[in-house]
């Protein structure tokens, strides 16, 4: 028998929301599972099948696609995925050790042809942040007033009230059972 040396990847999606208790309780059904991780602005699910770390977020000023990207479950497994980038022909921009989204990671970018951006990472930890340097962003109180990473001024609506006290269509919200 031969054995399979090629390691594992998952792909990586991170969406932009407007709402996080409907978006939570639309993707718990669409999985049929609650998330890994949920905060006030942040959620995130670890699926084997199909193999994905799918998280969304809010305070943003536009919704939709964040970024992509493929995590590895080994930070030897990274080299092969930076050789990738580098082949890929576009500027790499190597983070490094960070702190981002809830998680302690090694991380490099690149940018495809049609702008969007790609991560290549390994996660050996959790935070209690959302992030650190580049990747900090304030409280969700604060949000209405955060520029965030897509380099456009947030809003919360006009809202005041931190993402926790969001209400999904139905009157409910799921972070509060999750």
């Amino acid at each position: 028998m031969v054995e399979n040396t090629q390691t594992m990847k998952r792909f990586h999606v991170h969406v932009r929301v407007k709402n996080l208790c409907d978006s939570i309780e639309f993707y718990n059904a669409l999985f049929g599972t609650v998330p890994t991780v949920t905060k006030d602005d942040y959620a995130k699910w670890m699926l084997d099948d199909p193999r994905i770390n799918f998280a969304i977020s809010t305070g943003h000023a536009e919704n939709g696609i964040e970024h992509l990207g493929l995590q590895v479950d080994r930070p030897e497994d990274l080299e092969q995925v930076y050789a990738n980038m580098q082949k890929a022909k576009g500027t790499v921009r190597e983070e490094g050790d960070c702190t981002c989204c809830y998680s302690k990671s090694q991380k490099s970018w690149i940018t495809d042809p049609q702008g969007v951006d790609w991560e290549a990472f390994y996660t050996y930890g959790t935070a209690t942040v959302y992030g650190e340097g580049i990747n900090a962003r304030p409280a969700p109180e604060v949000m209405e007033h955060w520029k965030g990473n897509d380099g456009k001024a947030a809003s919360r609506n006009g809202a005041e009230t931190p993402v926790k006290n969001e209400t999904s269509s139905n009157g409910t919200c799921p972070l509060a059972t999750a």
